[in-house]
């Protein structure tokens, strides 16, 4: 029996990807670079695996269409009550300013109105997914410029799906009464009657079918797409319908576990989506396009950076926060790609659009993916020139919650170990200052009246300010190596009696880290284990010692969990 040509073809390009990707990875680059350039390599210009564009073009539709049901199952309807001011203007302003000056940009590049519009709403996005891996690798989720960062990612998401479901309801044929009467009015209706159906049919129906996760899997992925089949019935496109799939389920218990089983699923058929998108590049134009992508990526690059630099700064923030948070949109979105796709499917566009737009991302996410995991050595780096960014007098994210600085400990990192650090500062009565980034924290500190402040160990203006000349010890429960190195080098410097306390998760590490003077270095992972060995030879078999010390764990961990701690993986998880 014959092997199935588009099988081969298929096994081909998974093989391609598959070496791209790795090599792309090794490169600390997101992998839809590496799926982009995969396409460019399977196309026509090069090995021609696409043969049967058809079959490629239906996983890549279902590709969108997972990657949209995910998206909505993150765009729960309460986060935005928390997404705060600073979010909504900068997510709003930094949409607004960068269309208005991609589309005069656009326009004296030579771009028709129509090319110009579209075009400076595909820079207006920034990719959700892309920073979202970056904040997590850096574990900066909980810091104030992160959760800034989600929140007007969030926003942006929000309008992308405004206006994904306007252009999708359009073609050159419909006028605007029509629209407004007809496609709209439908919408309204099947917008209603899903989550009608998602609060009386679906919640219910989830507590059983989430008994099994195959079931669970097999109900995400029917719901995702019988709803995304239905819009594209009515005239919308299945985007749409996906994306409100997963909306419906956003507010359900079982969205984490609905989420990490797509997972897979997404990854693989969104792999097949910039595949495709790749080998759609056209190159034999592309040359008279090269200052137009220059000079566009640059809009992104620094541009929209500036932007929300702009409005932090004018919202009262200083201009640290506001340039990590600016670093986070200097990249184009997938809703970019599927905004151009679906103008040239309407017939708005020509196929250029896409190469010119395709070749703007692949800049803007490889600076981008550099300049958010170096952000804090750029900010080093132009930090004396970032002044006129932020307004004189008290900023709205300072968080000093203390007097003085005749502290005898500080802390930099209260969760977790820092936890129980604390308690023993109060025991030997001696003064201690807490440092960290969560701005939640700090908060939390402030009003168990614990002397703190909101700060990042990387941050040598923080460090400056801190009274590390006249502290006797110095800890540090940060896991990052590099923090860790460039905090041990600032200590020495200023105060080398100092007593320096950091935590490494790796052997390796925890060596360099003593070579580069740590007085101590917590091994959280090893300690496990010691401190079990010691309890075994404490109590040997005696299981009522045992059940007495469970019991203090046990009452020790509820504590945790009522101020909110959470364990390391189950973050990771969920981001």
């Amino acid at each position: 029996m014959a092997v199935d040509p588009i099988f081969v073809k298929l096994s081909m390009i998974l093989a391609v990807a598959l070496i791209v990707s790795t090599l792309i990875k090794l490169m600390r680059q997101p992998l839809i670079i590496g799926y982009i350039i995969t396409g460019i390599i399977v196309s026509p210009y090069f090995f021609d695996f696409i043969s049967d564009v058809n079959s490629i073009e239906t996983f890549s539709h279902m590709g969108v269409a997972v990657l949209l049901f995910m998206v909505g199952l993150n765009l729960n309807p309460k986060v935005i009550k928390e997404v705060g001011k600073v979010s909504l203007v900068t997510g709003i302003g930094q949409i607004l300013f960068t269309f208005i000056v991609g589309f005069l940009v656009c326009s004296i590049l030579g771009f028709s109105y129509i090319e110009s519009a579209y075009i400076a709403m595909a820079l207006s996005f920034s990719s959700t997914i892309i920073i979202m891996k970056l904040l997590s690798d850096k574990g900066d989720t909980s810091t104030l410029y992160g959760k800034i960062s989600i929140g007007f990612l969030i926003v942006q998401d929000l309008v992308a799906i405004l206006v994904l479901m306007i252009v999708s309801s359009i073609d050159n044929t419909t006028s605007l009464f029509s629209l407004a009467t007809q496609k709209i009015l439908t919408g309204i209706i099947l917008i209603g009657v899903t989550f009608l159906v998602s609060y009386f049919v679906l919640k219910p129906a989830t507590k059983k079918i989430a008994q099994s996760q195959e079931l669970l899997l097999l109900f995400s992925v029917a719901w995702a797409f019988t709803l995304a089949s239905l819009f594209d019935h009515f005239g919308f496109s299945i985007e749409i319908g996906a994306l409100l799939a997963g909306i419906s389920l956003s507010v359900s218990p079982y969205r984490y576990e609905v989420g990490s089983r797509m997972r897979p699923l997404r990854d693989f058929f969104l792999l097949m989506f910039f595949v495709l998108l790749g080998s759609q590049l056209q190159f034999q134009n592309i040359a008279n396009y090269i200052p137009h992508i220059i000079i566009l990526s640059l809009v992104v690059l620094i541009g929209n950076p500036l932007i929300v630099m702009t409005l932090m700064g004018f919202l009262g923030y200083t201009k640290r926060n506001g340039f990590l948070a600016g670093l986070t949109v200097s990249q184009i979105s997938e809703f970019s790609f599927i905004l151009i796709a679906l103008g040239i499917s309407a017939g708005h566009l020509e196929q250029n659009t896409l190469s010119v737009i395709t070749l703007i991302g692949l800049i803007t996410m490889m600076g981008s993916s550099y300049a958010v995991m170096g952000g804090n050595k750029l900010y080093q780096l132009f930090s004396p020139r970032l002044g006129i960014f932020e307004r004189e007098g008290r900023k709205v994210d300072e968080g000093v919650f203390h007097r003085g600085k005749d502290h005898e400990i500080i802390l930099f990192g209260y969760n977790r170990i820092g936890y129980s650090l604390e308690k023993a500062f109060r025991k030997i009565h001696k003064k201690f200052l807490v440092v960290d980034n969560n701005p939640e924290v700090v908060l939390k500190l402030a009003r168990a009246q614990i002397e703190c402040r909101y700060g990042d160990a990387e941050d040598l203006e923080l460090l400056e300010d801190l009274p590390l000349s006249n502290a006797k010890m110095i800890i540090s429960t940060i896991p990052n190596v590099e923090t860790n190195l460039a905090l041990i080098s600032e200590i020495k410097k200023l105060n080398e009696k100092a007593i320096i306390i950091v935590v490494s998760h790796q052997i390796e590490e925890a060596l360099q880290l003593y070579e580069a003077g740590a007085t101590y270095v917590i091994t959280p992972h090893l300690f496990g284990g010691i401190h079990t060995a010691h309890l075994i030879e404490k109590f040997v078999f005696n299981k009522k010692d045992f059940q007495r010390e469970g019991a203090r764990n046990a009452h020790d961990l509820l504590k945790r969990k009522k101020e909110g701690q959470k364990d390391v993986l189950h973050e990771r998880d969920n981001a």
